[in-house]
């Protein structure tokens, strides 16, 4: 059984950025999108700022923050062989009705690939109040190029 990392959220927060679960590099170093190919840092500081990806995960999450979005995972735990989520099984979801209780201000939860989304509706369906927004995975496991991740990835945020 693997879990999920604590939730990186806090009063300030107006956007949640939800993955599915985290992949075994970012277990092994207990960081949120770990893998050196993974897009999702590269995407976040185009998107957010003047500097390039900052290596220590703090400022990362700060940099998020600096913009009121928080980043967790829609499943609490399962059981996965290697960091596919087609390969997840036995899974419990995060609780979100609590969370959005205690954060109100969340008004757009984006999704970080397609098996979030589908974790998400399957349990929660659509939460009234909130917008959603489907982004191309940030996996290397996802061919697609950066260029057009970016584009996509920058909807959000309008």
């Amino acid at each position: 059984m693997i879990n999920s990392f604590t939730p990186y959220i806090n009063s300030e927060t107006k956007i949640l950025v939800l993955g599915t679960m985290p992949g075994i590099a970012s277990i092994e170093k207990q960081e949120y999108y770990a893998h050196p190919r993974n897009h999702f840092w590269k995407i976040m500081y185009t998107l957010l700022s003047e500097i390039p990806v900052d290596e220590k995960f703090e400022n990362k999450i700060k940099l998020l923050q600096n913009h009121h979005i928080g980043l967790w995972d829609v499943l609490e735990n399962c059981e996965r062989k290697g960091s596919l989520d087609v390969n997840i099984k036995n899974q419990k979801e995060n609780d979100f009705e609590s969370l959005l209780e205690k954060y109100p201000g969340i008004k757009k939860i984006v999704f970080n690939g397609k098996e979030s989304h589908k974790y998400f509706f399957k349990k929660f369906g659509q939460i009234k109040g909130i917008t959603y927004y489907v982004m191309p995975s940030t996996s290397p496991a996802n061919t697609m190029s950066f260029d057009k991740k970016l584009e996509y990835w920058s909807d959000f945020l309008k």
